[in-house]
């Protein structure tokens, strides 16, 4: 199996670094700390990057086709843009339950932004969809934690991830309506006291999934049927996320965290929660927009 190597690109020591998103117009990288309440943006040439701070923590985020955000905040879905105070809230599905909160979220290729919650505990997180015509919708229930969102070049199937089941979904996905149906398992890892789990994940332009390994120290590229063909390895443990972007969306931009290593953990990898990035020979799917017309 081919191996890469992710060199560091941002030294930001990110508490836990999440959802990597390459804007295509803008020609920059964003990305959060969710339980730092940042988000991230990076310079054109990718030399230096500014940051926003937030009251509550960042699960992820998209890019709304009309200018700013979409958020997966706190508690439920906002908008915001550069300049802005204060989140719009749009939609708080969250109960009033204490270590309950929103987490992984991406934009699919109808424009709609769908977003989990995280309930380690008690599994009982959600998977949200929020279509821009403002309708709401609860997809799937007892979720443990509700991570990595990606859609196959045909836009016919839809990847999802449980990290607490150590297992990456596969459904059926109708672009028009947004639906999905038949789950099954795609990739599901060994529970073998090792805690490596699947965590975020993009697709590439041939179909085959890169999914951040959290305690892995990698990302693992799958083919269509699951099977792993290539590892980038990274010098951080929790790898957290990836996204395909550059001029010719052929890099891979990975994040990872440092929260909750020990001291001893930290010596042993001062990347831990910084932003890398690794060269492929493939290149990745279009950002898609909230609020594109189908």
């Amino acid at each position: 199996m081919q191996t890469l190597t992710a060199e560091p690109l941002f030294e930001v020591g990110c508490e836990l670094g999440e959802g990597p998103l390459w804007h295509p117009e803008e020609n920059r990288l964003y990305w959060v700390d969710i339980t730092g309440h940042t988000l991230y943006r990076s310079t054109p040439d990718l030399s230096a990057y500014t940051k926003s701070d937030f009251d509550s923590p960042i699960g992820s985020f998209g890019f709304r086709a009309d200018g700013g955000f979409i958020l997966a905040l706190g508690q439920g879905l906002a908008t915001w843009d550069f300049g802005q105070t204060e989140p719009d809230y749009i939609w708080t599905p969250l109960p009033a339950r204490k270590g309950l909160r929103m987490n992984d979220g991406k934009v699919d290729p109808g424009g709609r932004f769908w977003a989990g919650s995280m309930d380690p505990k008690k599994s009982q997180g959600e998977l949200y969809r929020l279509d821009p015509n403002g309708s709401r919708h609860t997809l799937l229930n007892n979720i443990g934690i509700s991570n990595g969102l990606g859609w196959s070049p045909d836009r016919k199937i839809m990847y999802y991830t449980d990290s607490l089941q150590s297992t990456i979904y596969a459904f059926d996905y109708d672009l028009e309506s947004g639906g999905i149906t038949r789950q099954r398992p795609f990739v599901q890892l060994p529970k073998d006291g090792r805690g490596i789990v699947p965590d975020g994940l993009c697709v590439d332009v041939e179909g085959c999934l890169w999914s951040a390994q959290w305690n892995g120290w990698q990302v693992v590229r799958y083919d269509p049927l699951g099977q792993p063909i290539l590892t980038i390895e990274v010098p951080a443990q929790q790898v957290t996320s990836c996204t395909f972007g550059g001029k010719d969306l052929g890099q891979l931009f990975i994040t990872t965290a440092r929260i909750d290593l020990s001291e001893t953990q930290l010596a042993n990898q001062p990347h831990a929660g910084d932003v890398f990035v690794a060269q492929t020979e493939t290149q990745g799917q279009d950002t898609n927009f909230f609020g594109t017309s189908l």
